[in-house]
C-alpha cells in the first residue's frame, strides 16, 4: 500500500461502513413528487394515476382509480371547470392535456358496458344521515357507504342531485348522465329519500337512530336586490328560472329578457331564456369583462349564441316593459362608479343572476352549530359543526361554489366522520412537494395536438334545445389525449435513466416496479437526474462523505 492510499485509508473505510461506494459528492435518489394536475383538483383526484391507466388500455383500472375519490366522473367531465388543465405543466409545452374529456370518456364507458362497484368493508353498525341530496351530499353517502356504513340521504327536492338537477342546464348535464351516476350510489345501499324537507335535525337524528349528521344543504335560493319595479312579477331569480325551466314549469318571458350579472349562472340563464322561445336575451354587468365571474369560455359561448352583454352598465328601475340603467366607468382601484348617464332598454323580463344563499334558519335552533351572518355554516378543519356529530360541508359552508369543490368536501367529510365514528381523529399524510414546469427535462416529447371535442355549430344548438352541445371523444382520442400526459414528477419507466447511466448501476424492479440504484458502483454523475424528463429523479448530497477536519 502505498502512502497515499494510507492517507485516505479513513475515508475509505467510512465510505464502505456506510455502503457508499465510490467516493462522490451526491447521489441521485427516486421521488415521488406532486404533479400539479393533481394538486389541482378540488376533489382531490389522482389524475396522473388514471390517465396512465387509460393511455395503457386498462380502462376500468382508470375508472376504478377515479371513484377513489369521486364518483361522478360522467358529471364531472362534462361540467368541472378543469382547474387541473390550467394547471397542468404541458400547456407551457403545447397544450395542455385534455383532462375533462378523458374523465367523461371514462365516465360515458362505464354507463355503457354497465359496470359496477361493490362495497367492500364489512358492516360497521352505524347509521348516518346526510341532509341534501346534491354532489357534496351524494359524494360524502357514497363514501360513508364505501365504509360499510348505513346512510340514508333526505332532500327537499322532487329529484336527486340537487344544483347538477336543477341549476346546470341540460344542455351541459344530460339527466340519463346524471342520474346512472347516482343509481350507481344508490346500488350500494344508500336509500335516497325525496320530497322530505328536514326542519328538526335532532328529531330526525333520534327518530332513525343515527350515529352522525351531515348537512349538505347548498345553496338554494337566489339572492336579490332593492330596485325599484312597478311590476314584480316580472322579475324572477335565474335559480328559479333553471329549476322551473328543468320541471318544466318555466314562466313566460317574453319577447326580450335581462339578466343583470355576470357568473356562470347568468350566462346559463340567458342561453336558457333564448331555448325557452325568447327572441333576445341581454347580460347587464355592473362592472367590465375583466371583472366578470364567468369563465372565459361560458362567456364565448353565450356570445356565439346570439346573446348580447352590456358591460358597465346598472340597473337603476324596472317599468312595466322597460328598464332604467345607468352607464359606470372604473376608478383607478377598479370599482364601478356611475356617471349620472342614463338610458332606458325595453325589457318583457328581467332575471336577477346575483348569487345564491342556503336556506339554513332551521339550523339556527340547533344547540351549538354557528351561522354567519349570511347563513353559512361554521365548521372545524374536521369539516364537524360545534355540535359533536353533526358535520356540514358543500356550498353550505365558506369555499368555492362549484359542483367539484362540493364533491371534494363530501369525500373529506366522510373520512372525518369515519374517523370519529371510531373515536379516531383523522390524520391527514403531508402532500409531496411539487413539481413545476422548469424542472422538466422534455427533450424525448415531440408536440402533440390535444384532441378536440366536437361541438355543434352556434346556429345548430338553439334548434337542438336542451339537447347535449358538446360530443364525447373515441377511444382512440381519448387514449392519445392520455398518452398526452408528462407524468410530471413520478417515474413512468421510460428506461431513460437505465439506459444513460454509464457504470450500469440502475437496477430494473420489474414492470410497475421502478428502479433502484446499486450506491457501490453509482459515481453520483448526474446523468441520470439529467435524462429523465418528469424529474422523478432528484441528487441528494453525499451524507457519508466526511470534512477533512472531521477524519482522524
Amino acid at each position: 500500500m502505498t502512502s497515499l492510499q494510507k492517507d485516505f485509508t479513513p475515508v475509505i473505510d467510512l465510505l464502505r461502513e456506510k455502503g457508499t461506494g465510490p467516493v462522490r459528492e451526491q447521489r441521485p435518489i427516486y421521488v415521488d413528487l406532486m404533479p400539479p394536475c393533481n394538486s389541482a383538483c378540488p376533489a382531490g383526484e389522482n389524475i396522473q394515476a388514471w390517465l396512465d391507466l387509460a393511455q395503457a388500455g386498462k380502462y376500468r383500472e382508470a375508472w376504478e382509480t377515479i371513484l377513489r375519490d369521486n364518483p361522478f366522473p360522467a358529471v364531472h367531465g362534462r361540467v368541472c371547470y378543469h382547474p387541473c388543465e390550467t394547471g397542468c405543466n404541458r400547456g407551457q409545452l403545447d397544450s395542455a392535456v385534455n383532462i375533462h374529456s378523458v374523465e367523461r370518456f371514462l365516465g360515458d364507458m362505464a354507463a355503457k358496458q354497465k359496470w359496477t362497484l361493490p362495497v367492500a368493508a364489512p358492516a360497521s353498525g352505524k347509521r348516518i344521515l346526510v341532509i341534501g341530496g346534491g354532489p357534496s351530499g351524494l359524494s360524502a353517502a357514497y363514501h360513508l357507504a364505501r365504509d360499510g356504513h348505513t346512510v340514508e340521504i333526505r332532500d327537499a327536492g322532487e329529484m336527486p342531485g340537487g344544483m347538477m338537477h336543477f341549476g346546470i342546464p341540460a344542455y351541459r348535464l344530460p339527466r340519463a348522465d346524471l342520474m346512472t351516476e347516482i343509481k350507481r350510489i344508490e346500488s350500494m345501499g344508500v336509500k335516497i329519500t325525496l320530497n322530505h324537507k328536514v326542519e328538526d335535525v335532532l328529531a330526525e337524528q333520534t327518530e332513525g337512530k343515527f350515529d352522525a349528521v351531515f348537512i349538505a344543504i347548498g345553496t338554494q335560493i337566489g339572492k336579490r336586490i332593492d330596485i325599484p319595479a312597478r311590476d314584480a312579477s316580472r322579475v324572477l331569480t335565474a335559480i328559479n328560472l333553471l329549476h322551473d325551466a328543468e320541471t318544466g314549469e318555466a314562466p313566460k318571458l317574453g319577447r326580450r329578457v335581462i339578466v343583470y350579472g355576470a357568473g356562470n349562472t347568468a350566462m346559463d340563464a340567458a342561453r336558457t331564456a333564448k331555448r325557452l322561445g325568447a327572441d333576445e336575451a341581454m347580460i347587464v354587468f355592473i362592472m367590465d369583462r375583466p371583472h366578470m365571474e364567468a369563465h372565459e369560455f361560458e362567456a364565448n359561448e353565450a356570445l356565439s349564441e346570439g346573446i348580447k352583454i352590456k358591460w358597465l352598465t346598472s340597473i337603476r328601475e324596472i317599468g312595466d316593459k322597460d328598464m332604467v340603467v345607468e352607464r359606470m366607468e372604473m376608478d383607478s382601484q377598479g370599482k364601478p362608479q356611475p356617471t349620472g348617464r342614463f338610458e332606458t332598454l325595453s325589457a318583457t323580463s328581467v332575471v336577477l343572476a346575483l348569487g345564491q344563499q342556503s336556506d339554513s334558519g332551521f339550523l339556527r335552533k340547533l344547540p351549538g352549530v354557528v351561522l354567519t351572518p349570511d347563513g353559512n355554516i361554521v365548521v372545524d378543519a374536521g369539516m364537524m359543526t360545534g355540535r359533536p356529530g353533526i358535520f356540514a360541508g358543500g356550498d353550505t359552508v365558506r369555499g368555492d361554489r362549484t359542483v367539484t369543490s362540493a364533491v371534494g368536501h363530501g369525500k373529506k367529510a366522510a373520512r372525518h366522520i369515519d374517523a370519529w365514528l371510531r373515536g379516531e381523529v383523522l390524520k391527514v399524510a403531508a402532500k409531496h412537494p411539487p413539481v413545476k414546469f422548469e424542472q422538466l427535462n422534455l427533450p424525448i416529447f415531440a408536440d402533440a395536438l390535444a384532441s378536440v371535442q366536437h361541438e355543434l355549430p352556434a346556429n345548430e344548438r338553439l334548434a337542438h334545445g336542451f339537447e347535449e352541445t358538446t360530443a364525447g371523444l373515441s377511444e382512440a382520442a381519448a387514449r392519445h389525449e392520455a398518452k398526452r400526459c408528462l407524468s410530471c414528477g413520478n417515474c413512468f419507466e421510460c428506461d431513460q435513466c437505465f439506459a444513460a447511466c454509464p457504470e450500469q448501476a440502475i437496477l430494473k424492479l420489474g414492470p410497475g416496479r421502478g428502479y433502484d440504484y446499486n450506491y457501490d458502483i453509482c459515481t453520483g454523475c448526474g446523468v441520470c437526474f439529467e435524462q429523465c424528463p418528469c424529474h422523478a429523479i432528484e441528487m441528494t448530497p453525499e451524507r457519508a462523505v466526511a470534512e477533512p477536519e472531521q477524519i482522524a
